[in-house]
């Protein structure tokens, strides 16, 4: 059986072990209906920041976008405890990304495919998105992006 974790492994990458604990006084994913909203998410590994900086001062497109991978990977964890493990009808629907640059920066959106891929390849046709891309002046722990996402969970005759 082709998994998420299979998908994942397949361009080497993996689920973090346990989701990210919140960083302030909120929640880390809220059900509404039939929609899952997962707060924002940012590239740390368990306690540790794996980049900080500024996209377009220090830090590459490249660099932004495998911050954005680990963010989409966060997410996913959030998502899949929310879920209880099962992944199964779950689809994106939004993905707000707040890349952290130089104003004079114009690649946002490239950045941004880094996580677009993740859900792309985990959660195949169901990754599927609409998505927005912004360059910010700062975020938390100095980050170079953060994420938001909207899911749904559909039933198997929707």
């Amino acid at each position: 059986m082709d998994t998420i974790n299979d998908r994942l492994a397949s361009i080497g990458l993996q689920l973090p072990d346990e989701p990210l604990r919140p960083g302030g006084s909120y929640v880390p994913f809220v059900w509404s209906g039939n929609q899952l909203l997962v707060a924002g998410q940012i590239c740390r590994v368990g306690e540790e920041m794996q980049f900080t900086g500024v996209v377009g001062d220090g830090l590459t497109v490249e660099d932004g976008q495998a911050a954005a991978r680990l963010c989409a990977l966060n997410t996913l964890a959030v998502a899949g405890a929310a879920c209880g493990g099962d992944f199964s009808g779950l689809r994106l629907l939004s993905l707000s990304g707040f890349i952290r640059c130089v104003p004079e920066f114009g690649e946002q959106a490239k950045v941004m495919d880094g996580a677009s891929d993740v859900f792309l390849q985990a959660l195949g046709d169901n990754g599927k998105h609409v998505r927005t891309a912004v360059g910010v002046y700062a975020l938390p722990q100095q980050a170079p992006v953060e994420i938001s996402t909207v899911f749904e969970l559909v039933k198997d005759n929707e």
